[in-house]
């Protein structure tokens, strides 16, 4: 069955809210799921999110092996390899749905707004953070700007315009556990 991106968000929604109150859909069938995902994937949605070890979007969202396409990396950037996998996932898997995903206490913003030298790649990554945040905000505040920012940036691309494909930023509190959309 094909879902749109209403019908996507719907069930991302339904998914956050098993997950906030512990009642979460039954996983015990991964063995049949492998096999019958073994041909192919056709997930609904496309998540780009940090790689903090504490958001998981399949657990977050409480949904199934396949469901999802996950793009992970610190401080949830855009940059041209996470838009060619974006453009993969809505164009060649039909996601009809884009997530960007930013979180509370999140430790790539937080290392922006406090500026000064920072080591390796990490500026670069910094770099893609600091148009999106204002010194007059706090760090949840900087992180629901830069994840809509983020969101606009993957609006703007061609393939996602072209296939009409919904982009929507998000928000995850670490300690509630609750999505709040953008």
């Amino acid at each position: 069955m094909k879902i749109n991106s209403p019908q996507a968000l719907i069930l991302l929604k339904e998914g956050n809210a098993r997950f906030v109150s512990g009642n979460l859909a039954p996983k015990d069938h991964y063995a049949e799921d492998r096999l019958k995902l073994s041909s192919g994937q056709h997930p609904f949605a496309v998540v780009l999110c940090c790689s903090d070890s504490r958001v998981a979007p399949e657990i977050l969202f409480d949904q199934q092996l396949g469901d999802l396409f996950v793009i992970r990396n610190a401080g949830n950037v855009v940059d041209d390899d996470v838009l060619g996998s974006i453009e993969y996932a809505v164009e060649h898997l039909g996601s009809p749905l884009v997530v960007v995903l930013g979180h509370s206490s999140c430790g790539a913003v937080t290392a922006t707004c406090q500026g000064g030298e920072l080591p390796g790649h990490i500026v670069d990554i910094a770099k893609r953070i600091r148009p999106s945040v204002s010194s007059n905000c706090c760090i949840d505040d900087n992180a629901r700007r830069h994840a809509e920012h983020m969101a606009q940036l993957v609006r703007e691309n061609p393939i996602v315009e072209h296939l009409k494909v919904t982009v929507v930023g998000a928000f995850y509190n670490l300690a509630s556990g609750v999505v709040e959309w953008m």
